[in-house]
């Protein structure tokens, strides 16, 4: 039976970089290396597999099927490999970075003003934030954590709950002239919500005791809650938000609550890793950390923790 020795890494790197451009000049370019150093590369690596991974057409090279599909499998494997490296270097010299990924305003109005107190301790670590806004896999991205808002659904991955929110009403005061006493009187008003939430306001006028059909109702809807936020700030509407996302120069510039009724959010925010990742210095150091924060914030302001 023919033997096929492990590709090296020099013929693995060659090959992705080859893939992802189908081009071997643009992965010479990106490797520093010769465009014939990239084609030897590949023909060794195709010599040893006995599969052709590309088609010479024209002045082009195309990825075949087995080669477009192997080229998948080679990313996900440097990629793997380069991750736990980093890891292991975090850990053994306890230094490093970690790539948080974050819903946006939690991350600007919740986490980076909080972050000088964990650098205060952690000065070797950085932290590295990218955004997303809904669940995803860890093992097809370079993420080593995440803050997410809603159940803990992630695979393969551990959540753990940091603190629920309070849902407040808010609007310009010179839209509403003062603060409305009845739920009712709001429905007078556009009412802005994120569309990550698009229970929300119905929830609010069930608490409120206005139960029915808000279809007739104005309302305008924003992806993120800083948008939210930000069209009360601009006296589009009457905005229902998590009240810790309203920024203290809001209040200062006219913003107020529209009614005294506040209600519970359903969901809690949760840091989220995977699994096997507990061993990671820079993970472990921001998990206690932000676990500690957590509940000093949870306890300051009444929520659920």
């Amino acid at each position: 039976m023919r033997r096929i020795r492990t590709p090296s890494m020099a013929a693995l790197s060659a090959f992705e970089a080859a893939a992802r451009h189908e081009s071997f000049t643009l992965a010479a370019r990106e490797l520093s290396v010769t465009e014939s150093a990239v084609s030897r590369q590949i023909s060794l690596l195709e010599e040893n597999l006995n599969v052709s991974l590309f088609v010479r057409v024209k002045q082009k090279v195309v990825l075949t099927r087995p080669g477009r599909l192997y080229s998948e499998q080679v990313r996900d494997a440097l990629r793997a490999l380069e991750k736990n490296t980093l890891a292991v270097a975090a850990h053994g010299g306890g230094r490093g970075s970690l790539e948080l990924a974050v819903l946006p305003t939690f991350g600007l109005e919740w986490l980076i003003p909080r972050l000088p107190r964990f650098y205060e301790k952690y000065p070797a670590i950085r932290i590295n934030m990218g955004v997303r806004t809904s669940p995803f896999s860890f093992e097809e991205e370079h993420f080593d954590a995440a803050i997410h808002h809603g159940k803990p659904i992630w695979p393969h991955a551990t959540s753990e709950r940091l603190f629920g929110e309070t849902m407040v009403t808010v609007a310009r005061q010179d839209l509403i002239g003062r603060q409305l006493e009845r739920a009712e009187d709001l429905l007078r008003y556009p009412l802005l919500y994120s569309t990550t939430r698009p229970e929300s306001w119905k929830q609010w006028f069930e608490a409120a005791g206005v139960p029915g059909n808000l279809g007739q109702a104005q309302s305008a809807g924003f992806e993120l809650q800083s948008m939210v936020v930000r069209a009360a700030e601009s006296g589009l509407g009457i905005a229902l938000v998590p009240e810790f996302f309203v920024p203290q120069s809001a209040w200062r510039q006219g913003v107020i609550r529209a009614h005294p009724l506040s209600i519970p959010g359903e969901d809690a925010y949760q840091l989220v890793y995977p699994s096997n990742m507990r061993a990671s210095y820079p993970l472990e150091c921001f998990r206690a950390w932000i676990l500690d924060e957590a509940r000093r914030f949870a306890d300051e302001n009444h929520l659920v923790a």
